[in-house]
């Protein structure tokens, strides 16, 4: 419960900070590089093992596979979760972020269910940095 409410507490902050700046959606991501970028706090993490990653657009999808066919199971916004693994699948191209075939899967808690989701959408470029593959 006190991890759950860390989470909710730094999403509602970092909405809180983006409030009058640029807002984006999955789907028509208006975000600049340098907004992408900004630097805010990860909470502490709920497992060693696993890094934390940062979602940095708006309704972003979370799937069953690293497909855009596949189930939605959640959608998040400005959100932190924790990354399992990552690994190529279907390239998605997003006319105002780029195109990325790689794809993380995440957990919102340690031991929670997993879902995937395009790294276009989560800081760290192409391929992320201390998230292993699968």
């Amino acid at each position: 419960m006190k991890n759950l409410t860390r989470r909710t507490a730094t999403a509602l902050a970092a909405t809180v900070l983006t409030v009058g700046g640029l807002a984006g959606t999955a789907g028509t991501a208006l975000a600049s590089p340098a907004e992408r970028d900004v630097v805010v706090a990860a909470p502490a993490a709920d497992d060693p093992t696993l890094t934390n990653v940062y979602v940095w657009a708006t309704d972003v999808s979370l799937r069953e596979w690293p497909d855009t066919r596949s189930s939605i199971l959640a959608v998040r916004s400005r959100y932190w979760l924790d990354a399992v693994c990552q690994t190529q699948g279907e390239t998605v191209t997003d006319p105002a972020v780029g195109t990325n075939n790689w794809w993380t899967q995440v957990m919102e808690l340690s031991g929670s269910d997993v879902a995937w989701v395009n790294n276009l959408y989560l800081r760290g470029g192409q391929k992320i940095a201390g998230v292993p593959d699968c």
